[in-house]
């Protein structure tokens, strides 16, 4: 794994509200994300995780503190440049799937992609081996609307890799599925990271979830309070923090 953390964050706070109706979010917070980890930020209902993965995604702004993306302050970017940034460096699945449910499974892949430039050709060629990779593409010039939701949630996951990301940032990503179709989420999820090397942080409740990544954060009222590893983590993962930037092979997933 690289010394230099991948995402490096120190003081971080984030408060909302003025004088009387102010409320901290985050209370100072010091963490290092390193390349090819996967890691579970855990705590309850307003402990704080939500809006940590949202800083680090650099989806909203600290009141205080630094967040460093390979050794750079994102503080000292202009916000075209830090859009431009997320959408080349991140990949997001979230809870609820933000997909627009009248367009075809395979448009709503390639927006990452057309929001970047990429052209035509390219773009629908690189969105149907993301949808290759979670098994629906032969699901390409469906609605989206007519998926069920754990192929909706594979359709985010085809969506957050088609640009080839460092980072996989999940918010509850089994939060709506049944355990069976969370477990196929969740081996997807893995696979990728342990495939690819994509780093995944994972915000959840699930404790289970949490168990089987590397890192745990553990994170109330809006510090951290805990930090696990996992005893048979050791830092390698057998991809030495390194991305393979050739194309992801196929990820075995059971079918629904």
């Amino acid at each position: 794994m690289s010394k230099r953390p991948l995402l490096s964050v120190r003081g971080l706070r984030k408060a909302y509200g003025k004088r009387d109706t102010r409320f901290e979010a985050l209370r100072g917070i010091d963490l290092d994300i390193f390349e090819g980890e996967s890691v579970a930020i855990i705590g309850k209902s307003g402990s704080g995780k939500s809006t940590l993965m949202h800083l680090l995604a650099l989806l909203d702004k600290p009141t205080e503190g630094s967040i460093k993306l390979n050794g750079k302050d994102t503080s000292k970017l202009r916000q075209g440049k830090l859009n431009e940034l997320r959408n080349k460096e991140f990949g997001f699945v979230f809870q609820s799937f933000f997909m627009n449910s009248n367009d075809t499974v395979l448009n709503n892949v390639i927006l990452p992609l057309k929001i970047a430039g990429v052209g035509f050709r390219e773009r629908r060629r690189r969105a149907m081996e993301a949808l290759k990779i979670v098994e629906l593409d032969d699901k390409a010039k469906n609605k989206a609307n007519d998926l069920s939701g754990g192929q909706k949630q594979r359709v985010c996951i085809a969506r957050a890799i088609v640009n080839n990301p460092k980072v996989i940032f999940a918010d509850e990503p089994t939060g709506n599925l049944d355990s069976a179709t969370g477990e196929r989420i969740q081996k997807l999820l893995f696979g990728l990271n342990e495939k690819k090397g994509i780093t995944v942080i994972i915000v959840t409740h699930d404790q289970d979830l949490a168990d089987k990544c590397g890192r745990q954060i553990h994170i109330a009222d809006g510090e951290i309070y805990e930090e696990r590893t996992r005893t048979d983590f050791d830092g390698d993962g057998d991809n030495d923090g390194m991305r393979d930037e050739n194309n992801i092979h196929h990820i075995d997933i059971e079918e629904e």
